[in-house]
């Protein structure tokens, strides 16, 4: 339950509450499944996630819980006979609803002390610790994670929530770099109102938490839209907010389709702000209908967007061979390519390429695909339109390069979405499969004559997310510092695994409005700024300081 466990904070020294308040921020440990305790409890909570799968979840709008007429299901990728969780279509009456609920919750909770809501974010924090196993097993049979990446995904979520608790509490301690002279300035980061978080299912966890509860620890309130193909992690989620003992209307769970319930909700004029994580098709319809002022709206609306990538790994002439070829087989085939962050293409210098791809192809037939349950290195992908879509990828590959490994599905009893890890090599680099997100396990191999093309060809796309380079060259690394246009740059690393706190994520270009999510500014985006000057006494001020002009 809320409890008032964190000093309140406006009456003292501003610059020593976050320290004072809570321990400094550290990442959430990463699990050891080799260890046969972790192992044996991973299994244990698959069977008990096992026996949970099929249950009926509601809307919940203002505490209430609320079916509706149609209903969706939500299946497990490597047994789409398998349901995972029965869901409710909102219409536009549980729009309406939603965001009424919303609304009303806001005039309140806006109001509540910081450290109110900054422990509604560490209780949650503690009991999404307690139950990582069981959450893990939610994400490996709602979207199709192995153990490792299950294990990511929760671990970043309470990264998110111990992280923006701090976040929050250093912003509401904020001060006004001048304090004139007969005046006392202040300077307070408000609450927008009621947004609309609209987050993927690929980290449909850690978004989905790290939208959600950045928005509420600032004092706003949400109509939260989940994925159609990850709606039970959140219905979950949720379940664990009110234990927490969040109020009634704070966070809204309004299942359903983006063209009609996420449609609805962005255009509706009391929805002040969208979070949005997705395509860029879609972040940009999104930005558009936001930016039409509806009748009876008083604010201009604000987008928050993280809309994928075409990110690409350069591997220069004198890379460290092994690092790069790990670091690439990780970043192009971890979680089957379906991260926004993941490396799709590779440029690889010419005085090296035909030795690496002869290496990367070994590295990369050396993955197992198979079932997520039993903990396979690659999975399904995660649903059959992605799968569908992917083969069409991998068919025009055919024409555009030369297969060098893949390029099939793989065929299951269970008729799970598999596809095996597929790289092309000889790709062009305006090549449709070097140029397009595929979102899937399917890598193209660019070669490169030197790191000026190298960088060109990185730089050749309309996105501008994630990138990584392989050199031993300090001249080379700082060309790429100041040359290689991504909003998250990794030098002798992979591309991905962001570390909240430690590589504020979010892109340029076509990935973007460059949200930095897990950074200092993050905060920031939910709220809006008051400067707020009180006159002191009129007699202590200088005649001199009174005498001059008035600025804006």
């Amino acid at each position: 339950m809320l409890t008032n466990a964190i000093p309140t904070l406006h009456d003292a020294d501003p610059t020593q509450l976050p320290q004072q308040a809570l321990p400094p921020f550290r990442n959430e440990p990463f699990l050891n499944f080799k260890a046969s305790e972790t192992k044996a409890a991973m299994h244990e909570a698959l069977r008990y996630v096992g026996h949970e799968l099929g249950h009926v979840y509601p809307l919940i709008l203002g505490g209430e819980r609320v079916s509706a007429t149609g209903k969706f299901h939500s299946t497990n990728p490597a047994q789409p006979q398998q349901t995972v969780g029965v869901h409710q279509e909102a219409g536009l009456s549980h729009v309406e609803q939603a965001v009424a609920a919303a609304d009303k919750a806001f005039q309140f909770w806006s109001r509540v002390p910081v450290r109110t809501r900054v422990q509604l974010l560490l209780d949650v924090a503690d009991l999404l610790r307690e139950r990582k196993l069981e959450f893990c097993a939610w994400l490996t049979y709602e979207v199709g994670k192995n153990w490792q990446e299950s294990d990511a995904d929760v671990a970043e979520t309470i990264d998110f929530l111990e992280f923006y608790a701090r976040e929050a509490l250093r912003l509401d301690g904020t001060t006004t770099p001048i304090q004139l002279p007969g005046e006392h300035n202040t300077l307070r980061y408000l609450p927008l109102g009621v947004g609309a978080v609209i987050p993927p299912w690929n980290f449909p966890l850690a978004i989905m938490a790290g939208l959600t509860m950045a928005a509420v620890v600032t004092g706003n309130t949400v109509v939260l839209k989940p994925s159609v193909d990850a709606p039970t992690i959140a219905a979950r989620f949720y379940m664990l907010l009110e234990e927490a003992g969040m109020p009634e209307g704070v966070v809204n769970l309004c299942q359903g389709s983006g063209d009609l319930a996420g449609a609805a909700l962005v255009a509706h004029a009391k929805v002040r702000f969208i979070a949005f994580t997705g395509s860029k098709r879609v972040g940009l319809i999104v930005h558009e209908a936001a930016a039409k002022a509806q009748p009876g709206q008083p604010f201009i609306k604000r987008t928050i967007l993280e809309m994928g990538g075409k990110d690409a790994i350069i591997v220069d002439a004198d890379a460290d061979m092994d690092a790069a070829i790990e670091g690439v087989a990780a970043s192009a085939f971890g979680f089957n390519g379906q991260k926004c962050s993941a490396c799709s293409r590779v440029i690889v210098d010419d005085r090296l390429y035909d030795t690496f791809c002869d290496r990367l192809v070994e590295r990369v037939q050396s993955i197992q695909v198979g079932d997520p349950v039993q903990n396979a290195a690659a999975g399904p992908v995660i649903s059959k339109a992605a799968y569908e879509r992917v083969l069409a990828y991998i068919a025009l590959g055919r024409s555009e390069g030369r297969l060098l490994t893949g390029g099939e599905a793989v065929e299951s009893e269970a008729g799970g979405y598999y596809i095996q890890p597929t790289i092309f090599a000889d790709v062009a680099p305006d090549a449709r499969i070097a140029q397009e997100e595929i979102f899937g396990p399917v890598l193209a191999v660019i070669r490169s004559h030197g790191l000026e093309e190298s960088l060109r060809i990185a730089n050749s796309t309309e996105y501008g997310l994630t990138g990584a380079i392989y050199s031993n060259s300090e001249e080379h690394l700082q060309r790429a510092r100041e040359e290689f246009h991504v909003g998250n740059l990794y030098l002798n690393r992979k591309c991905t695994g962001a570390m909240v706190g430690a590589h504020p994520f979010g892109g340029f270009n076509m990935s973007g409005t460059d949200s930095k999510a897990g950074g200092a500014d993050y905060l920031l985006l939910f709220t809006q700024a008051k400067s707020i000057a009180e006159r002191l006494d009129v007699g202590s001020v200088e005649s001199s300081q009174m005498r001059k002009p008035e600025g804006l």
